[in-house]
């Protein structure tokens, strides 16, 4: 039985956050990461409600104890609606502020990076003594999402791909996910070509393109929200935790090595999106090639690193590590939904890839 819902009402275009002023709430909470807090975003967000808070303390990779400095602010504030502006790290700490506070308040995300597609998704990373958990529930899930382009003018390079491949990577491991349908498919197929075609555009300074992204970003989240991930999210968890690379980044790394490894049990599909993006591929192993080779093209023509070492870790450093990673990596709920099943063996394979030893 297969099953898809949207339960948030999804508003895009340039200047939409202006229809914030609209949705008459009275008590906003806005969570903010520090650069919109410093550029006066966040406070032009907050004054679109007679009574607001700004909660400026969003760093990456949230904390569970900053989690709960969030939670203690919105009990005492009690307001109506908690709005998340900035990129993956203000929404996950705005989602475990809801959650676990027990408020009713509405949830808007306000996302400023095209990427993580936490705005329509019912994901929250949470990261306690260097290790990264996943939260997974619908109530996670923000009510309102606003896509305004005007907010993507001034993003930096690197976090353009950054958050360009973390896209790419919901997309793919969307598309090959165990509780896949065709209307995630449909959704994950897009996702990938649009963005793979713009991202080199947008890297270039083009800014007309980023809506589209964004879009983009969105409905990648909408895809996996409904089918799930996979191998390439469990390592990105595991190694971020451990090593604090950015999330996209090691996304990049990862998802070639794991689409070698996944093809196995998802070449067929691998080889289709291919084929809809354009990489060509008549035949199944010819299109897992060309998937991989172009993604492998892409991360190098975005100035990003091919491997853990030109990102700052030592292989050294992750071997002493491996059977933290390895368990750290099996325990991830996204392997429930990898199209192969994960075992120690495929983890380490991976893991000499992306180290130079494969």
């Amino acid at each position: 039985m297969e099953r898809f819902s949207c339960a948030t009402n999804i508003i895009s275009g340039d200047g939409a956050v202006r229809e914030l002023e609209k949705l008459g709430f009275s008590r906003l909470m806005v969570v903010a990461d520090p650069f919109f807090v410093k550029n006066g975003t966040a406070a032009r967000v907050a004054g679109f409600a007679p009574v607001s808070e700004i909660f400026d303390r969003v760093a990456p990779d949230p904390s569970v104890e900053l989690a709960a400095q969030g939670v203690a602010r919105v009990k005492e504030f009690k307001p109506d609606a908690i709005v998340a502006l900035g990129g993956g790290s203000a929404m996950d700490c705005a989602k475990a502020m809801l959650y676990f506070s027990g408020s009713e308040a509405k949830l808007v995300a306000i996302p400023t990076t095209s990427g993580s597609g936490s705005e329509v998704t019912d994901f929250a990373i949470l990261t306690h003594k260097d290790v990264k958990h996943p939260l997974v529930d619908g109530r996670l899930r923000p009510d309102i999402a606003i896509l305004d382009g005007q907010l993507l003018t001034a993003m930096p390079k690197g976090l353009i791909a950054d958050a360009g491949f973390d896209i790419l990577c919901h997309a793919v491991e969307a598309y090959a996910a165990t509780g896949a349908s065709p209307i995630t498919d449909a959704l994950a197929q897009s996702a990938f070509a649009e963005s793979f075609a713009a991202l080199p555009a947008s890297y270039a300074g083009n800014t007309a393109v980023r809506l589209k992204i964004h879009l983009a970003a969105t409905m990648a989240g909408m895809a996996f929200t409904q089918a799930g991930l996979g191998l390439c999210h469990a390592m990105a968890h595991a190694l971020g935790g451990m090593f604090h690379i950015p999330h996209g980044r090691l996304n990049a790394i990862l998802l070639p090595a794991v689409i070698g490894a996944n093809a196995r049990g998802a070449g067929e599909k691998y080889a289709r999106l291919a084929r809809f993006s354009g990489l060509g591929g008549s035949a199944e192993v010819m299109g897992v090639r060309n998937l991989k080779n172009a993604l492998i093209r892409l991360r190098r023509e975005l100035g990003m690193p091919q491997d853990l070492q030109q990102a700052g870790v030592a292989p050294a450093m992750v071997w002493h590590k491996s059977k933290e990673i390895v368990q750290a990596v099996l325990a991830d709920p996204c392997c429930r939904t990898n199209p192969v099943l994960v075992e120690d063996f495929m983890v380490r394979r991976i893991l000499e890839e992306v180290t130079g030893r494969g």
